[in-house]
């Protein structure tokens, strides 16, 4: 129940009460005094009546005046919070959009990276040496170098001898140093007698010889330039050859199959 009810039914209250006491007194003050006495003391209860409804209306209004005003007060307060709510909403708004664009930005940044990483790290790799493991042997070797070579074996795949003995004098040329060069000089000296360019095969295959004798593609190739003696009616050569090769490499295939060739040139 608000204070207003409750000042309302105060005052009512009082007011019942005060006209009862004013209807009662003139009975007992006949009884008392005489009537000028009497009609006196009604006046002055009346006048008292009067100060205390007027003091109580008085209290009233202001029980009133503060209930409204508390009640003013209560809708300005709830009126603030769901202001300062509403505000609150919108930047909660903000900053959750404010979040997804930097989540956005993040990502493009951490794509962007990862690009010139990419980009980084195949320009590494067109520059860095590579570890190549053939013919039993293991080397560094630039990615170029490693290109060229398998360029050139490609074409010997493909039985492009012309094509890949080219290849092959052009890498000798560029790479002078290079580990692929034994085994460049076996596949050029094979490319050449492919192509029936005996002197040049043989002469390919007797570097090989000279340069890396301890190289596991030295037996094939002393087999080869035997071969190309053969071809080049030089059987003296060959045999010369060939029995260099079974005592220098007795254990290799190329020298059982070099014991045949010479026994049949014998």
């Amino acid at each position: 129940m608000s204070m207003a009810v409750l000042a309302v039914k105060s005052r009512g209250t009082l007011a019942a009460l005060a006209l009862l006491g004013a209807s009662l007194w003139p009975i007992q003050a006949h009884a008392l005094f005489g009537d000028d006495e009497a009609r006196k003391a009604i006046i002055e209860l009346r006048q008292k009546v009067e100060a205390q409804q007027k003091s109580n209306d008085a209290a009233l209004s202001r029980i009133e005046q503060d209930a409204r005003e508390g009640d003013a007060a209560q809708r300005r307060s709830m009126l603030d919070l769901a202001n300062q709510i509403e505000q609150l909403r919108a930047e909660i708004a903000r900053l959750r959009g404010l979040n997804e664009q930097l989540a956005r930005e993040v990502s493009e940044l951490q794509r962007q990276q990862k690009d010139v990483q990419a980009g980084i790290d195949q320009r590494l790799r067109q520059v860095e040496p590579v570890q190549v493991a053939l013919d039993g042997r293991n080397f560094s070797a630039e990615p170029a170098e490693k290109r060229d070579f398998d360029t050139a074996m490609e074409h010997i795949r493909r039985s492009e001898f012309d094509t890949a003995a080219q290849a092959y004098q052009a890498f000798l040329r560029k790479y002078p140093s290079s580990g692929y060069t034994p085994s460049v000089l076996y596949w050029l000296g094979n490319a050449q007698y492919a192509l029936r360019s005996y002197k040049e095969s043989l002469e390919s295959h007797r570097k090989l010889v000279a340069q890396f004798p301890d190289h596991p593609r030295t037996p094939e190739a002393m087999l080869a330039m035997a071969n190309s003696q053969v071809e080049l009616k030089d059987a003296k050569g060959a045999k010369r050859t060939l029995e260099d090769l079974i005592k220098r490499h007795p254990e290799a295939e190329a020298a059982a199959a070099g014991k045949e060739r010479l026994a049949r040139l014998r």
